[in-house]
């Protein structure tokens, strides 16, 4: 199984740069794209707290494909 996520997608929606969404929970920029680009699975923590920026629930955030 892999680790896919949406946020890319959500992200877009709540009208929030990698930057941005970077700085709030706590990363670079760099690792905001990381995730988006499957080459970083983030901790439990890093993503409850993305999951809670962007206001949706982690499940349907962060998937297994």
């Amino acid at each position: 199984m892999i680790l896919k996520n949406n946020l890319k997608e959500v992200r877009q929606k709540n009208g929030l740069t990698q930057e941005e969404l970077g700085n709030y929970v706590g990363v670079s920029r760099q690792t905001i794209i990381s995730i988006e680009r499957y080459r970083y699975k983030p901790t439990l923590e890093l993503a409850m707290k993305i999951a809670a920026k962007l206001n949706t629930k982690i499940e349907k955030l962060f998937f297994f494909e």
